[in-house]
């Protein structure tokens, strides 16, 4: 079976690793993704991750966070930009997300950023995922 979104699988195994109460979920390892899961580390919604080198090309694993009761830090996460539907947004009409409860991860000039940081920073990109 080809993949035709990496991204979106990713965002998959973090979901359902979640609702399964895993500890750790490992993910084969990109440059975007790693990015990505830094973001995440930043914002809180993950504890760690490590990219584990291999012969091929190499694995992300990412370790889950969950609050005191049991539930995933994670509530819920969305793939907004396809490679079917690309999503841009300049900087303006970047929107919160849940009124600034959650988080966008946007593909910027910059680097990889959250939507809260685009603004600052006064720039647009390409709206990849939505996490609350």
């Amino acid at each position: 079976m080809a993949i035709s979104d990496p991204i979106a699988d990713m965002l998959t195994s973090i979901r359902n690793g979640g609702k399964a109460s895993l500890a750790k979920v490992d993910i084969p390892g990109s440059t975007i993704k790693v990015e990505m899961v830094r973001v995440l580390k930043e914002q809180g919604y993950i504890k760690d991750y490590k990219f584990l080198e291999n012969e091929t090309q190499g694995v992300l694993r990412v370790y889950l966070k969950y609050v005191s009761d049991g539930k995933p830090t994670i509530y819920g996460i969305d793939r907004v930009s396809k490679p079917s539907c690309r999503v841009y947004n300049k900087a303006k009409q970047i929107k919160p997300v849940l009124n600034g409860l959650g988080i966008s991860i946007v593909s910027t000039s910059k680097g990889l950023m959250t939507d809260k940081q685009a603004i600052e920073a006064n720039v647009g990109g390409e709206i990849l995922c939505n996490v609350w």
